[in-house]
């Protein structure tokens, strides 16, 4: 397993080589510059020029891209145009709020989908079942954007449930349960397309292992319902699930890009979403490469998670 992993990391080298020039090549070669926005209109020519040839943005776009890829390889993630930060410091400020909803999105995820699922597969074509099924097509089916949206007309705005956006209540406190009030929606939102899509893999799993052999035959030898299901019919499921919680990580990141907007969470989706807009190239790579990072741990989580559910697996 060790020497699998090992020639994974290896393997995604060059993967995350190209990612970095198709992307830095892309941001190149889209409309407007760093210095549109920052710079004074009435500015000389002569005096643009220099600016320019200070941050380096006049050299050839190979030199730019060596330049920023050396950088990278010391650990240097370079200095915001608009800011004047080092871009480290301003993922790493935001990482946290990130992090938490990410995490309790998964968390969500999880422990929804998959008890769901179950059910809908144990009792097929009953109500239930029915229910679960046109939930998960509409949760499915619904944008992020327009449930956020909904959710904060109705449930903040309406009935005052929750806060319309924020991590925690201005000039207020720390207090755990302000910020997991804080937390609900944003996390419902990021979790729901996924809790759908998990639901449905779930229940299709289910279906598959529930009329095999071997649930026969721990059915003839007694066992209990619930150990059927969980411990011989569940295990066996599992490889469908895992392959697609490898693929949560990137869409987690990908969905909170839009959730943080809607709700002002102040996470690297909305400081992803503020560079774009002021075309802040240093940090639109870091995020860029850090996603792309992800969606290599996750399908390398994936892999590990295989081998253990199921020892056959050999590497």
């Amino acid at each position: 397993m060790t020497t699998y992993i090992i020639r994974r990391i290896l393997m995604t080298i060059p993967i995350l080589i190209g990612i970095s020039i198709i992307s830095f090549g892309i941001m190149q070669f889209a409309p407007g510059e760093p210095t549109a926005l920052d710079l004074d209109p009435q500015i000389s020519p002569e005096d643009r020029e220099e600016q320019l040839d200070a941050m380096g943005l006049n050299d050839p776009i190979p030199v730019q891209y060596v330049r920023w890829a050396g950088n990278i390889l010391q650990g240097e993630l370079g200095t915001s145009f608009i800011t004047n930060r080092d871009v480290g410091s301003m993922i790493w400020e935001r990482m946290p709020n990130t992090l938490v909803l990410m995490i309790s999105s998964t968390i969500m995820t999880m422990v929804i989908a998959i008890p769901i699922g179950i059910i809908s597969a144990m009792r097929q074509y009953s109500v239930r079942d029915y229910i679960f099924t046109f939930g998960s097509f509409v949760g499915v089916s619904i944008p992020n954007f327009w449930l956020g949206l909904m959710l904060i007309m109705f449930l903040s705005v309406q009935f005052g449930w929750f806060p319309v956006g924020g991590v925690s209540t201005l000039g207020g406190d720390f207090e755990i349960l302000d910020r997991l009030h804080h937390l609900f929606l944003p996390a419902l939102v990021l979790a729901t397309a996924d809790m759908a899509q998990m639901t449905r893999y779930t229940r299709t799993s289910m279906l598959e292992v529930k009329n095999q052999d071997y649930i026969r035959t721990a059915r003839a030898k007694g066992f209990k319902e619930r150990r059927v299901i969980y411990k011989h019919g569940l295990r066996n499921a599992l490889m469908p699930l895992i392959t697609m919680f490898g693929l949560l990580l990137p869409t987690f990141i990908g969905g909170s890009v839009i959730v943080e907007q809607i709700f002002t969470w102040p996470g690297i989706g909305q400081l992803f979403i503020d560079s774009t807009f002021q075309r802040d190239y240093p940090v639109i790579m870091a995020l860029t490469m850090f996603g792309a990072g992800l969606v290599v741990i996750g399908n390398l989580i994936a892999d590990i998670l295989y081998a253990i559910a199921d020892p056959r697996i050999e590497y």
